[in-house]
């Protein structure tokens, strides 16, 4: 195991996480449920199984694209999706 990719992907993704959508979503849902333990396991589950999904498809996909065209293409969904919601967001705001 190359443990500078693992801590540096530990540490950027642990960051990145903090107070995101999905921490917000698993802490509103363990105090709506009431069910800590069963919210963690079901989130550590789903967030796994999203990683692994993740992993495997990167590798693959980097065989037939340049890294460079990936980040690239990143960018523009991340930038896409942000003006969508920003969108959504002043257009429910007017109603």
């Amino acid at each position: 195991m190359d443990w500078k990719v693992f801590s540096l992907t530990f540490g950027m993704l642990f960051l990145a996480e903090l107070g995101d959508k999905t921490q917000l979503a698993v802490v509103t849902m363990a105090c709506r449920t009431k069910a800590p333990w069963s919210v963690f396991v079901g989130g550590s589950v789903a967030i796994v199984l999203v990683t692994l999904l993740g992993s495997f498809v990167g590798g693959y996909i980097t065989n037939y694209v340049p890294v460079k065209y990936l980040s690239i293409a990143a960018g523009l969904l991340f930038w896409v999706f942000g003006v969508m919601i920003l969108y959504q967001s002043l257009r429910s705001s007017t109603d």
